[in-house]
């Protein structure tokens, strides 16, 4: 019989959430820390906390942790936010587990794609320079360093462009008509939320096993696609035949991410492409 594992999802929010919940169904003890724990899925232990104070919560479990999953988003979209939830966050974190004397034995932080700055629709790997020229990458950036030097075996996860039920900005832009430029292709990647806890509870139940983690992975879809082709696409889906006279969907940015790091692991996302995630959203299905 296999050993039950403690976790603790820092930051259990959408995502954190998702992780959660597939994780107590394969028997992990599972912690959620975050400020309202009534929105935590049922059956997480909850630890009511702020990862932006100083002072540990006082509902920080007291027995050791096999696995902590740092999932934390920015509350404001400012250098400042960025530093308070991804720096200063985790560090506060990794002084909580110093002063309860535990060591995990392995860290997830998750990351974002965003860390690479490469623009021309270059594909992208775990190899491929990490060179953010934006305030949010760089701080990802410094993030990712706190931890892997934490003392504590880490590896990061730079999630692509994350979709899903209550994500649904494209939705909303392509319903009203919005266009896009299709010349030069601006290239997205992304990942359905449902994916991105399914690729953190793989690479935690694969570590469990003994199997050898790598410092970093990118979470994303099999399929990075231009944004004009997703758009034409949506709009086929929704029946919509009407153009906006107001502007464009904007992005900056234009690179083609790889998942075959997970997938050589045995890693195969539930949607592959857009396709079968949008649709499943649309049917409401996910």
């Amino acid at each position: 019989m296999s050993v039950a594992r403690t976790l603790l999802v820092a930051g259990c929010g959408d995502v954190g959430g998702r992780l959660a919940t597939q994780m107590l169904a394969v028997g992990w003890r599972t912690y959620g820390l975050r400020r309202t724990v009534a929105e935590l899925p049922v059956g997480v232990l909850a630890v009511a906390g702020d990862l932006q104070q100083s002072i540990c919560p006082p509902q920080w479990p007291q027995e050791p942790l096999d696995y902590l999953v740092y999932c934390a988003a920015a509350t404001s979209h400012d250098e400042a936010g960025y530093r308070a939830a991804y720096v200063d966050g985790l560090r506060n974190v990794l002084a909580w587990l110093a002063q309860h004397g535990q060591t995990p034995k392995r860290l997830l932080f998750v990351s974002s794609s965003g860390v690479y700055g490469q623009q021309g629709g270059e594909w992208i790997d775990e190899t491929s320079a990490a060179e953010a020229t934006g305030y949010s990458g760089r701080i990802m950036l410094e993030a990712e360093q706190l931890a892997l030097n934490s003392g504590v075996a880490a590896s990061v996860v730079r999630l692509t462009g994350i979709y899903g039920p209550g994500r649904e900005w494209l939705l909303t832009q392509v319903r009203q008509g919005y266009r896009v430029v299709s010349e030069p292709p601006l290239y997205g990647n992304r990942i359905h939320a449902d994916d991105a806890a399914g690729l953190l509870a793989f690479l935690l139940q694969a570590d469990a096993r003994g199997v050898a983690l790598d410092d970093c992975y990118i979470g994303v879809d099999d399929q990075p696609a231009a944004l004009h082709e997703v758009v034409a696409w949506l709009r086929e889906q929704l029946g919509v035949s009407h153009w906006s006279e107001q502007s464009t969907v904007r992005r900056s940015g234009s690179k083609r991410c790889s998942n075959a790091r997970a997938r050589a692991m045995g890693w195969q996302p539930q949607y592959p492409s857009y396709r079968e995630g949008y649709a499943a959203i649309l049917a409401g299905d996910a």
